[in-house]
Order: C-alpha cells, then sequence, then structure tokens
C-alpha cells in the first residue's frame, strides 16, 4: 500500500463513486457524476487511475467494470495528512478546531469524538508514566 495516495479533483470524484458503489462501468460513473463529462475522459481518467494502481477492472459483457484497490479510509487518511501539513502546520488542535466550529454535531458524533480523545489522552498518559 503506497504511503501517499493521491488524486485529482476528477479522480476523487470518480473514486468516490466506486467507493459508494463498490464499482462500476464507464457509463455507470459517468451517469453518477455531478457534471456532464465526456464518456472518453471518464475512460480515460479510470486508466490513469488503473495505472496508479487505484483501481482494478474485469470484463462485464461488453464493458469494463472498475473496482477500487485502494480503500476510502486510506486515502482519507493521507488525504487529511496533507491538509494538516500543508494548512494546519501540523497541529491537530487547529485542524479539529476548524472542523468543528461550523458544523452541526449531533450528540452521537459529540459523544464518538470525546470517547477518542479521552482514549488518546489514556494513551498519552500511559506513555508519559513509562518514561
Amino acid at each position: 500500500m503506497p504511503d501517499d495516495i493521491t488524486f485529482s479533483n476528477r479522480e476523487l470524484d470518480v473514486m468516490s463513486i466506486l467507493w459508494e458503489n463498490e464499482s462500476g462501468t464507464v457509463a455507470e460513473v459517468r451517469e453518477r457524476l455531478d457534471v456532464d463529462v465526456g464518456y472518453t475522459s471518464v475512460l480515460k481518467c479510470l486508466q490513469v487511475l488503473e495505472e496508479k494502481g487505484h483501481v482494478t477492472h474485469e470484463k462485464d459483457g461488453r464493458a469494463h467494470r472498475y473496482f477500487p484497490t485502494v480503500q476510502a479510509k486510506d486515502a482519507g487518511r493521507t488525504a487529511l495528512g496533507r491538509v494538516v501539513d500543508k494548512i494546519f502546520h501540523g497541529s491537530a488542535e487547529l485542524t479539529l478546531a476548524r472542523l468543528v466550529e461550523d458544523q452541526a454535531i449531533s450528540p452521537r458524533e459529540l459523544e464518538r469524538m470525546r470517547k477518542i480523545l479521552d482514549g488518546l489522552a489514556r494513551e498519552h498518559a500511559r506513555t508519559e508514566e513509562e518514561k
């Protein structure tokens, strides 16, 4: 698994469709895109993604069905890491503040965030005690 998974905007749009639907033909992907993109443009994008190792395909009748080989969570981890490094200069605190300050967060989501932060705090305290 490559550490640095990067996508252009169009590639990310296509990958998002494949992740959501688990696979897709060129026509299916094109139909689900938010903008009107030609068939050959979508085909080329999928071919580039395949060259990068992010998708694979198999024959499906007269078409090819494309499957993501990279999981969304792995791509998200890489993309978020780049944002944290480049925009927030490595600060998790600034990143978290920006992520939540303008969002409507449900009590369930807030509780999940608290559990994650509490777990990290316990782990940090345990590490400090071992020193």
